[in-house]
């Protein structure tokens, strides 16, 4: 499996699906916290994530674009 577009699909999907785990984990700590700490925590933990889902995909994309 030398294919480089394979390897660059791959780590679009482990970016995307790693972005999406940290969201979830921030919705669930966000529903267990109690006080506001915690809360701010996984508000930031989901901001976080939200912006690596956003931002991260297309920077790779535009890295790897070929030339024109």
């Amino acid at each position: 499996m030398s294919d480089p577009a394979f390897a660059r699909w791959a780590a679009l999907a482990g970016v995307r699906l790693a972005a999406t785990f940290g969201a979830i984990l921030g919705i669930v700590l966000l529903g267990r916290a109690e006080t506001i700490a915690p809360r701010v925590l996984a508000v930031a933990i989901v901001l976080s994530a939200l912006w690596m889902l956003a931002t991260v995909p297309r920077a790779l994309a535009r890295r790897w674009r070929s030339p024109k």
